[in-house]
C-alpha cells in the first residue's frame, strides 16, 4: 500500500487542502484520502512537496531535527558573486538567527525547466543567475530570506529533493506514488525478562 506521494506543486498553490478565500489547493491535485504534507511549500514556490498518510514517516520527514537535506534550484536578480555563494554556504544573519552552513553553487538553467504560469517578470537592464542551494533546516521563507540577505533577491524558487526523494521528471500538477517500508518500533522488554538484580538488605 503507497504510503508516500510526490507531487510537483505548482506555483501559486497552497500546501494544504482547503483554503476559505477559494485559492488554489492539494485537493486540486490529490485525491486519496488520509493524506498530509509532511513539511511545506510557500505558496510563490514550486516543485517537490511530499505527503503521507504515516505519522511516523511524516515526523521522518518534517522534523527539524532529523535535519533532512532540502535542494532549490534559485533563479536571483543579478550576476551571482563568489563572495555571496561564500556567505550562504558559511550562514547567514538573519532576524531568527543565523542558518546553519549550507552547499550553494552556480548552475545554469535546466533545458526541460517548464514555463511558470505566470512568467516571472524580468527586468532587460539587469541580468539574472541560477544557483543550486541545499539547507538542512527550514527557517520560514528561509531560501528568499538567505539570497536577499547577501545581495541577490530570489526571483523563482523550485525544490529538487527532499532527502533520498527527488522531483526527477514529475511535471507541474501531476504526483508518483511510493510506498516506504517504514523500521518496526523497538519491542519492549517484558517483566519476565528485566534482568534478576540483588538489592541489598536495608540497614537497621
Amino acid at each position: 500500500m503507497n504510503n508516500l506521494i510526490l507531487l510537483n506543486k505548482p506555483f501559486n498553490v497552497l500546501s494544504q487542502f482547503t483554503d476559505s478565500e477559494g485559492r488554489d489547493n492539494l485537493s486540486k491535485f490529490i485525491s486519496d484520502k488520509g493524506f498530509y504534507a509532511a513539511g511545506r511549500l510557500d505558496y510563490d514556490s514550486e516543485g517537490l512537496l511530499l505527503l503521507t498518510n504515516n505519522g511516523q514517516l511524516q515526523n521522518q520527514i518534517a522534523d527539524p531535527k532529523k535535519k533532512m537535506p532540502k535542494t532549490y534550484l534559485v533563479q536571483v536578480e543579478g550576476e551571482i558573486t563568489k563572495s555571496a555563494l561564500q556567505k550562504l554556504s558559511a550562514g547567514v544573519e538573519l532576524k531568527d538567527g543565523l542558518t546553519k552552513p549550507a552547499k550553494a553553487e552556480v548552475t545554469s538553467e535546466p533545458d526541460d525547466l517548464w514555463e511558470r504560469t505566470p512568467p516571472v517578470r524580468k527586468r532587460e537592464s539587469i541580468p539574472t543567475s541560477w544557483i543550486r542551494l541545499t539547507i538542512t533546516e527550514g527557517k520560514n521563507r528561509q531560501v528568499r530570506r538567505m539570497t536577499a540577505n547577501v545581495g541577490f533577491p530570489t526571483l523563482r524558487l523550485i525544490r529538487e529533493s527532499i532527502g533520498p526523494w527527488s522531483l526527477g521528471d514529475i511535471k507541474p500538477g501531476k504526483i508518483e506514488k511510493l510506498t516506504v517500508n517504514m523500521p518496526s518500533p523497538p519491542k519492549k522488554r517484558s517483566a519476565s525478562k528485566r534482568p534478576n538484580i540483588k538489592r541489598r538488605p536495608k540497614k537497621i
